[in-house]
């Protein structure tokens, strides 16, 4: 399985960026993605028209935003850049603007990058490592925490943290009836974004006890259309919802893609606990 250190390297890393828009934003980012030979111009710009058309779902958590397309024939590897802006950007998110830290993903397919994303999503969630980035001085001290927080927990604060407010391991009803124990958690492309949101909530199961029950799959939105009704409800961002429509399931908008706390009371909600 890949790791971060895998995909990142310093010369994909660049602080305090001048961008006076999204589009330079993710155009930073990537431009680093080019001049490491992960991906070419077609890329960069497929980043752009994949939020133009879905909209700021890229931005998961406040001042994070996680820039990425589908797999094409303008990625040479898998691989990743990250961009810390010198003045924060407005992406049109009422949640979780303006940004600050743009990370770009360029993958050849859906998988091998898997693992990656589950340790920078643990990063960004606990707060003493986020810290630790947005007061690093350089590339290699940002790749120092991002490596070494990889394993670090989530928020502390999480409602799902303390067993005895948790469920108990039983298996799951879902509040309309028989649960069909699965969730899906979507994205307009299925590679990127869902992964940050599959990681958290799978967190969650772990402490609920609920992980042999729940099956998590991330996937896209046209993906997700033909399986909603394999699932007891779908996990996604407010533009994504929009455009998934009436899936015959639950859909549940979910502002912070690295919150414990949201998906736990979400979860709560759906299965009627």
């Amino acid at each position: 399985m890949t790791n971060l250190h895998d995909l990142l390297t310093e010369d994909a890393i660049r602080l305090d960026v001048e961008a006076s828009t999204w589009q330079e934003a993710i155009g930073a980012a990537g431009a680093l993605l080019e001049a490491t030979g992960v991906a070419d111009g077609r890329y960069t710009q497929a980043m752009i028209d994949s939020v133009v058309e879905h909209g700021p779902y890229i931005v998961l958590t406040p001042g994070f935003a996680f820039a990425h397309a589908r797999p094409s024939d303008a990625v040479h590897r898998t691989g990743l850049s990250y961009v810390r802006l010198a003045q924060p950007v407005e992406f049109g998110h009422k949640a979780n603007d303006p940004v600050t830290l743009v990370v770009a993903l360029a993958a050849l397919d859906s998988t091998t990058h898997r693992q990656a994303m589950a340790e920078l999503a643990k990063v960004l969630a606990n707060p003493a490592r986020k810290a630790e980035l947005d007061a690093a001085a350089s590339p290699g001290e940002v790749l120092a925490v991002l490596t070494g927080g990889a394993a670090a927990s989530g928020s502390p604060t999480a409602s799902a943290s303390d067993p005895e407010e948790n469920p108990r391991a039983a298996e799951p009803a879902a509040s309309s009836g028989r649960a069909k124990n699965k969730v899906l958690t979507v994205c307009g492309n299925g590679l990127g974004t869902s992964l940050f949101l599959k990681n958290t909530l799978e967190q969650v199961l772990d402490r609920w006890r609920w992980a042999p029950f729940i099956t998590v799959e991330a996937t896209d939105t046209i993906s997700a259309r033909g399986k909603a009704k394999e699932a007891d409800f779908i996990l996604t961002s407010g533009e994504i919802a929009r455009a998934l429509g009436d899936v015959g399931v639950p859909v549940r908008v979910i502002e912070n893609f690295t919150s414990t706390t949201e998906i736990d009371a979400a979860l709560r909600e759906l299965y009627d606990i």
